[in-house]
């Protein structure tokens, strides 16, 4: 976004508080607007009235702070100027008196008798909970675990920390009038819902409101939705000329992260592993504006027990406000947290019944069409052979040196529950394609993937096949791109837009052949004619004719609402993944290394290898990330105090595993064109699971917060006796009470 020049630009800077949560008394702009080559300072005052609020979920989130800011980072105004240097001076000049107020930084903080309202319960008419910072709870279950006899009860409360998603290229927003409308360009992955929102804030027609979204680089969720492009339309159509906004890294930690959480779980086993009953109760920290934070809670909550036999369940999931950054989609939405609690509790189990880890896991694993959860997609794959494998790459069972230990993990997650997408594919007359898709490609290859589909049902070289994205004046709509859909969702409107090509293409033969369509098969770009075989494109011209022209296809993939269901529809698939570690622990530091790091995902097809493993391994690593070292840091006032590379830690190639393994199981099982399923999240889900259950293979100790920080796992071996008195507590033998 950075790299687009437009002429007569007008370069923003944001102007915020040094603090979370602050009533604001004035805002003196006087100083800003003398600095040579600002030409607009804008305040919530000079917003339209009242102050418009937008958001994907609840309309909450102000274009500027209205009366109070609610997190570290929120803008109170904003400059716009002829140059970078004249923002950013004119930024500082911006005088603001406020009111430091105390800021709710916890779960229970925000829960505490008396605690500050984050939102105010104006905004939330006819919500029972508009005197609580409890935004929504959602109750899941099935059975009744009351009268579930269990020979022993395993529970835990454990803890995920918030991290951001740190993606290397930036987060840019731009607008310019454009005739009696606007044109937007954002590194967002949704163009249609950012075309949606900005049309109702600007009160124009869809048609008046064009987005173009350039491939955004790195998103992992947190390029989903509307952020600043409000205030920069807002500020551009003031102005009368273009403007734009690039976040630095320090403003995108607070513009973008995943929600923390602390859940706990409740398992009850009889003596030959068999679950029984599950009681999740799962508080999220979603921040100071719903985003979409509140439905990845609910989405991520609702598969809580994992993929297992559950006969009896009890989930609450809450998304709790807090004077902390809006949280938004990150990679797994919403299922890494629970996960975390999950899996270790069933390693918990294992071990307090003498089990196998990886055993109790076989026993208790649906299996193909079994209804795990009542109501939803049944096992949609053959996900034993998954752990299997994971089993044999790691070694399982196999001798260990001392001071190394392994562990294993499973990660599902629910993939798209309502989805539409369409496609345009035009064959041109000398044989090249154009395919039109609204999928925004985040380093996926969805460009590479659908190219590759129209390439095999057209029988067309992909060098020859352009793929148009990322304008809503130009491409059909789509969605969105997010939950691993894309493959099966955008893949199938492709395949079906081909198809429509194929249809017309045999008509076409028949006709200049003087046979029937139905003598007439199309496999892979040719057709075969009693006569002989001919290809698509030798057709093409005869066809045609003198006066050329195209062959067009149009493609529609659809899932539908579910009236009735808690997520508003069953899953369209779900990503199974196994991970296993093997973990070396150096005791007198509390430094662990991965000798080993093995994921295996059930991915139905795999139409582009090389993408799926690189998919799956990035994932991997990335989920090495809140497992041994990400998490905020917040000060009294609720300042970030770890903003940037320099004191936010990620995982580098020092911090890799030596060595490194995916795999995938192919059974052509998904719904996907070829029987793909979407893919690219697993692999993320389960990885701090796998990682505490390894290290505690080779040292015993139990840890139950992230990340496991050298210093959290040496405190945690100075203090042995007191975690291993605290995990026989926790597999405590009673009936559930």
């Amino acid at each position: 976004m950075g790299d687009i020049r437009l002429a007569d630009v007008l370069h923003v800077k944001l102007v915020t508080l040094p603090c979370a949560h602050a009533r604001i008394r004035t805002v003196d702009i006087s100083a800003a607007e003398r600095v040579p080559g600002v030409r607009l300072v804008m305040t919530a005052a000079s917003l339209p009235q009242p102050v418009p609020r937008f958001g994907p979920q609840f309309q909450d989130r102000p274009v500027l702070a209205v009366d109070e800011t609610k997190y570290h980072g929120e803008p109170v105004a904003a400059v716009a100027a002829d140059t970078e240097d004249a923002a950013e001076e004119g930024a500082r000049l911006v005088r603001i008196d406020y009111l430091e107020l105390p800021p709710v930084l916890s779960v229970a903080a925000a829960l505490a008798p008396g605690a500050p309202l984050v939102q105010d319960p104006v905004l939330r008419p006819g919500d029972p909970l508009a005197e609580t910072n409890v935004l929504r709870e959602h109750p899941f279950g099935w059975g009744d675990i009351a009268g579930v006899a269990s020979d022993l009860v395993v529970e835990g409360t454990y803890a995920f920390p918030m991290v951001t998603q740190f993606a290397i290229e930036p987060h840019g927003f731009m607008a310019a009038p454009d005739g009696d409308g606007v044109v937007i360009w954002s590194s967002i992955q949704h163009p249609y819902w950012l075309q949606k929102i900005m049309a109702e804030i600007l009160r124009l027609p869809l048609a008046k409101v064009r987005v173009l979204a350039p491939d955004p680089g790195g998103a992992f969720g947190g390029k989903q939705h509307t952020k600043f492009e409000p205030l920069v339309a807002l500020m551009a159509l003031r102005a009368g000329r273009p403007a734009r906004l690039i976040l630095t890294l320090e403003e995108t930690f607070q513009a973008v992260r995943r929600m923390s959480a602390e859940v706990r779980v409740r398992t009850g086993f009889l003596s030959d592993g068999t679950i029984t009953f599950r009681e999740i109760e799962a508080d999220y920290l979603l921040g100071a504006y719903a985003d979409i934070a509140d439905r990845a809670a609910s989405k991520g909550s609702h598969i809580s027990c994992g993929p297992y036999r559950v006969p009896a369940a009890r989930i609450v999931a809450r998304s709790i406000l807090s004077h902390t950054p809006p949280a938004t989609a990150f990679r797994g939405f919403g299922a890494p947290q629970p996960n975390w609690a999950v899996e270790s509790n069933m390693d918990d189990a294992a071990r307090a019944l003498g089990l196998d880890p990886v055993e109790l896991r076989l026993r208790n694993l649906a299996r193909r069409g079994e209804t795990f959860i009542p109501g939803d997609t049944p096992a949609d794959g053959e996900w034993e052979q998954t752990v299997r494998r994971a089993a044999e790459l790691i070694g399982w069972g196999t001798p260990l040196p001392a001071g190394r230990g392994r562990g294993v993990a499973l990660g599902i997650k629910s993939g798209p529950t309502t989805g539409l997408s369409y496609s345009t594919v035009r064959l041109l007359a000398d044989g090249s394609v154009i395919l039109y898709a609204g999928t925004s490609d985040m380093g996926q290859g969805s460009r590479t993937l659908f190219a590759q589909i129209t390439a095999e049902e057209l029988g067309i070289p992909i060098d020859r096949i352009t793929v148009v994205m990322g304008d809503t004046a130009v491409v059909p709509y789509d969605q969105q791109t997010s939950a691993s859909r894309s493959t099966v969702l955008m893949g199938n409107a492709v395949l079906q837009a081909c198809r429509e090509i194929q249809a017309k293409v045999r008509a076409m033969a028949a006709r200049l052949h003087g046979i029937s369509e139905t003598a007439i098969v199309v496999e892979h770009g040719i057709l075969r004619l009693p006569d002989g075989p001919i290809s698509i494109t030798e057709i093409l011209k005869p066809g045609l004719g003198s006066l050329g022209g195209e062959v067009i296809g149009n493609g529609e993939s659809r899932k539908e609402a579910e009236p009735g269901h808690p997520l508003s529809g069953s899953a369209a698939f779900y990503e199974f993944n196994c991970t296993a570690v093997e973990a070396e622990v150096d005791e007198d530091t509390g430094a662990v290394v991965l000798v080993r790091h093995v994921t295996v995902s059930d991915v139905g097809k795999a139409i582009n290898p090389l993408q799926v493993r690189g998919q799956d391994e990035g994932a991997a690593i990335q989920g090495l990330g809140h497992t041994f070292m990400e998490h905020y840091i917040f000060d009294e006032s609720g300042r970030i105090r770890n903003l940037g590379a320099i004191d936010y830690r990620i995982p580098t190639s020092m911090d890799l595993p030596v060595d490194l393994q995916s795999d995938v199981i192919e059974n052509a099982d998904g719904p996907g064109p070829y029987g793909a399923k979407g893919m690219s999240e697993g692999a993320l889900i389960c990885t701090a699971a796998a990682v505490a259950a390894a290290i505690r293979d080779a040292t015993g100790v139990v840890i139950r917060d992230l990340p496991l920080t050298p210093e959290r796992v040496w405190k945690a071996l100075s203090e042995r006796p007191q975690a291993t008195a605290l995990a026989r507590e926790a597999a405590r033998r009673r009936a559930p009470g």
